[in-house]
């Protein structure tokens, strides 16, 4: 009978395989997932709850309906371009610290407000203010 002890021969685990199955799971997974850019937020404009100031009786009043036409003054542009609001903006601006409010549609689109705000700001206007309606 052979009641030796025998030495046993430490275990090793290599972790090179185990690590390279991790890394093509990560792959394989990141390879079929779809990213989506759907926003879930759903925002409603124009509300606000804010002070109404006494300054419309000075201001250059710019409206923005639904459709992006622009009025200034409650008088339609005769078209949408840009060079027509620059000209009509400058025309109106009588003082250099006046106010310009601009009451854009809730469905307007944005793109129209940007181009406002470009515009408005090329032309000189440094106080520009967007009109809101208090919040129910």
């Amino acid at each position: 009978m052979n009641f030796r002890n025998k030495k046993h021969k430490p275990l090793e685990i290599s972790l090179t395989p185990m690590i390279d199955v991790v890394f093509l799971l990560l792959i394989f997974f990141m390879v079929t997932t779809t990213f989506s850019r759907q926003s879930t937020i759903k925002v409603v404009l124009p509300q606000a709850d804010g002070q109404q100031t006494e300054q419309q009786q000075q201001a250059v009043i710019l409206t923005i309906d639904k459709a992006g036409l622009y009025f200034i003054d409650d008088k339609p542009l005769s078209d949408k371009s840009l060079g027509t609001l620059a000209r009509e903006l400058s025309a109106s601006r009588k003082d250099r610290n006046i106010p310009l409010i601009i009451n854009a549609d809730a469905a307007a689109p944005v793109q129209s407000a940007i181009s406002v705000l470009d515009v408005a700001s090329k032309i000189g206007f440094s106080n520009i203010t967007f009109a809101t309606q208090k919040q129910e």
